[in-house]
């Protein structure tokens, strides 16, 4: 914790933008898959037969069924993980989650905190408000993974 000292920790509307930034791009990434999914399976002979006596729908929807929900909890925590802490979104608004208690953040970590988004989002969002509430700042994914958001610029200027 001495380590973090003279951290300027970000603000709620830069994590928001992050948050809508990577929300966007997981949403775009989403649909490129299954594009070349689509366009893919026309010249797979099962597939297409399969696809001419059957109307396929597909809907971006990501809270409505299981696989949506891995998916984002993989997006998120992949993307964090990868990212040393910052997902592009983060990157983009010059953020970066940090671990309170290790040096560096592991995949179940960033996997932990991409599934307390949802935690977050319950009761009309209201874990996202205790951002206003916390003395640290801390959301209720940032609790339930034991982070902090920090901005950038200053991360390097304390280390």
């Amino acid at each position: 914790m001495k380590e973090l000292s003279g951290v300027k920790l970000a603000t709620f509307g830069s994590r928001a933008a992050a948050l809508l930034i990577d929300f966007l791009l997981a949403s775009l990434l989403f649909l490129a898959v299954m594009a070349v999914v689509i366009l893919a399976a026309k010249y797979i002979p099962a597939v297409r037969n399969w696809d001419a006596a059957h109307d396929v729908h597909i809907e971006l929807n990501f809270f409505d069924n299981w696989y949506s929900v891995a998916y984002l909890a993989m997006f998120f925590g992949l993307s964090l993980y990868w990212g040393h802490g910052r997902t592009l979104g983060k990157r983009f608004m010059k953020l970066r989650v940090i671990s309170l208690h290790h040096d560096h953040l592991s995949l179940w970590t960033c996997i932990e905190r991409a599934l307390g988004y949802g935690a977050s989002a319950l009761e009309f969002g209201f874990g996202f408000v205790q951002y206003f509430i916390h003395p640290n700042r801390q959301t209720v994914h940032d609790r339930i993974a034991e982070t902090i958001v920090v901005c950038e610029d200053h991360t390097r200027a304390a280390r």
